[in-house]
Protein backbone atom coordinates (compact mmCIF):
# COMPACT_ATOMS: atom_id res chain seq x y z
CA UNK A 1 0.00 0.00 0.00
CA UNK A 2 2.93 2.43 1.18
CA UNK A 3 4.99 1.52 -2.61
CA UNK A 4 2.28 2.36 -4.70
CA UNK A 5 1.56 5.59 -3.03
CA UNK A 6 4.85 7.11 -3.86
CA UNK A 7 5.17 5.91 -7.76
CA UNK A 8 3.32 2.45 -7.81
CA UNK A 9 5.90 -0.71 -8.60
CA UNK A 10 8.50 1.71 -10.70
CA UNK A 11 10.38 1.19 -7.10
CA UNK A 12 10.11 -2.13 -7.15
CA UNK A 13 11.21 -2.65 -10.66
CA UNK A 14 14.27 -0.38 -10.27
CA UNK A 15 15.15 -2.43 -7.39
CA UNK A 16 14.66 -5.53 -9.39
CA UNK A 17 16.95 -4.25 -12.37
CA UNK A 18 19.47 -3.62 -9.85
CA UNK A 19 19.51 -7.14 -8.66
CA UNK A 20 19.35 -8.37 -11.77
CA UNK A 21 22.65 -7.13 -13.14
CA UNK A 22 25.51 -9.01 -13.79
CA UNK A 23 27.74 -6.95 -11.35
CA UNK A 24 25.19 -7.74 -8.20
CA UNK A 25 24.75 -11.34 -9.26
CA UNK A 26 28.45 -12.33 -9.96
CA UNK A 27 29.00 -10.81 -6.91
CA UNK A 28 26.56 -12.66 -4.65
CA UNK A 29 27.76 -16.19 -6.33
CA UNK A 30 31.49 -15.26 -5.28
CA UNK A 31 30.68 -14.21 -1.34
CA UNK A 32 28.51 -17.83 -1.40
CA UNK A 33 31.07 -20.17 -3.18
CA UNK A 34 34.05 -17.86 -0.98
CA UNK A 35 32.02 -18.82 1.92
CA UNK A 36 32.06 -22.24 1.54
CA UNK A 37 35.53 -22.43 0.38
CA UNK A 38 36.79 -21.14 4.18
CA UNK A 39 34.72 -23.64 5.40
CA UNK A 40 36.12 -26.39 3.29
CA UNK A 41 39.33 -24.97 3.87
CA UNK A 42 38.94 -24.75 7.82
CA UNK A 43 38.13 -28.51 7.79
CA UNK A 44 40.55 -29.76 5.65
CA UNK A 45 43.45 -27.30 8.57
CA UNK A 46 41.80 -28.87 11.44
CA UNK A 47 41.34 -32.61 10.46
CA UNK A 48 44.22 -33.07 8.09
CA UNK A 49 47.23 -30.71 8.45
CA UNK A 50 46.87 -29.54 12.01
CA UNK A 51 47.32 -33.40 12.68
CA UNK A 52 50.13 -33.66 10.27
CA UNK A 53 51.72 -30.72 12.15
CA UNK A 54 51.07 -32.51 15.23
CA UNK A 55 52.54 -35.89 14.30
CA UNK A 56 55.90 -34.01 14.01
CA UNK A 57 55.99 -31.57 16.81
CA UNK A 58 53.83 -34.07 19.47
CA UNK A 59 50.76 -31.75 19.72
CA UNK A 60 47.70 -33.51 18.47
CA UNK A 61 45.57 -30.67 18.32
CA UNK A 62 46.26 -26.83 18.18
CA UNK A 63 42.62 -25.90 18.70
CA UNK A 64 43.33 -26.98 22.71
CA UNK A 65 46.63 -25.15 23.31
CA UNK A 66 45.98 -22.05 25.58
CA UNK A 67 47.84 -20.00 28.43
CA UNK A 68 46.30 -18.29 31.61
CA UNK A 69 46.62 -15.01 32.66
CA UNK A 70 44.76 -13.71 35.63
CA UNK A 71 42.38 -16.81 35.10
CA UNK A 72 42.14 -15.46 31.40
CA UNK A 73 42.38 -18.24 28.75
CA UNK A 74 44.07 -17.15 25.57
CA UNK A 75 43.75 -19.57 23.01
CA UNK A 76 46.61 -19.03 20.67
CA UNK A 77 46.18 -23.01 19.37
CA UNK A 78 42.82 -21.54 17.66
CA UNK A 79 44.55 -18.50 16.01
CA UNK A 80 47.44 -20.92 14.46
CA UNK A 81 44.65 -23.14 12.98
CA UNK A 82 42.94 -19.55 11.20
CA UNK A 83 46.75 -18.26 10.47
CA UNK A 84 47.14 -21.43 8.81
CA UNK A 85 43.51 -21.46 6.97
CA UNK A 86 44.33 -18.09 5.91
CA UNK A 87 47.55 -18.74 4.28
CA UNK A 88 45.92 -21.68 2.56
CA UNK A 89 42.85 -19.49 1.40
CA UNK A 90 45.60 -16.50 0.01
CA UNK A 91 48.07 -19.22 -1.88
CA UNK A 92 44.73 -20.46 -3.61
CA UNK A 93 43.61 -17.47 -4.63
CA UNK A 94 47.43 -15.94 -5.41
CA UNK A 95 47.87 -18.59 -7.66
CA UNK A 96 44.40 -19.35 -9.53
CA UNK A 97 43.08 -15.90 -9.79
CA UNK A 98 45.20 -13.59 -9.40
CA UNK A 99 48.55 -15.19 -11.48
CA UNK A 100 45.86 -16.16 -14.21
CA UNK A 101 44.48 -12.44 -14.38
CA UNK A 102 48.19 -10.94 -14.49
CA UNK A 103 49.48 -13.28 -17.38
CA UNK A 104 46.38 -12.20 -19.33
CA UNK A 105 46.95 -8.93 -18.67
CA UNK A 106 50.42 -8.89 -19.67
CA UNK A 107 49.66 -10.88 -22.58
CA UNK A 108 47.19 -8.52 -23.78
CA UNK A 109 49.26 -5.10 -23.34
CA UNK A 110 52.19 -7.23 -25.51
CA UNK A 111 49.73 -6.99 -28.91
CA UNK A 112 51.01 -5.11 -31.58
CA UNK A 113 48.70 -1.98 -31.81
CA UNK A 114 46.92 -1.59 -34.74
CA UNK A 115 48.62 0.28 -38.09
CA UNK A 116 48.10 4.08 -37.53
CA UNK A 117 45.50 6.11 -39.78
CA UNK A 118 47.36 9.58 -39.02
CA UNK A 119 50.37 11.52 -38.98
CA UNK A 120 51.90 14.47 -37.75
CA UNK A 121 51.88 17.27 -40.44
CA UNK A 122 55.79 18.31 -39.92
CA UNK A 123 54.80 22.09 -40.40
CA UNK A 124 52.55 22.68 -38.08
CA UNK A 125 52.50 19.29 -36.49
CA UNK A 126 48.45 18.83 -36.58
CA UNK A 127 46.81 15.21 -36.81
CA UNK A 128 45.92 14.20 -40.79
CA UNK A 129 45.43 11.48 -42.17
CA UNK A 130 48.06 9.41 -43.59
CA UNK A 131 47.19 8.94 -47.00
CA UNK A 132 47.05 13.36 -47.23
CA UNK A 133 49.07 14.86 -49.55
CA UNK A 134 48.67 18.35 -48.20
CA UNK A 135 47.99 19.23 -44.82
CA UNK A 136 44.07 20.67 -44.50
CA UNK A 137 45.36 23.43 -41.73
CA UNK A 138 48.46 24.77 -43.18
CA UNK A 139 48.25 23.78 -46.86
CA UNK A 140 51.84 22.48 -46.87
CA UNK A 141 52.41 19.88 -49.22
CA UNK A 142 53.94 16.68 -47.80
CA UNK A 143 56.99 15.35 -49.00
CA UNK A 144 56.74 11.51 -49.81
CA UNK A 145 53.41 11.33 -49.68
CA UNK A 146 51.56 8.91 -51.84
CA UNK A 147 50.40 10.47 -55.46
CA UNK A 148 47.74 9.11 -57.55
Amino acid sequence: MFISTIGGFKMLDGFKQFLLRGNVVDLAVGVVIGAAFGKIVETLVSSFITPLIAAIGGQPDFSGLYFTINNSKFMYGQFINAVVSFLIIAAVVYFLVVLPVNALISQARKEPSPDPTTKKCPECASEIPITARRCPFCTSVLVGSPTK
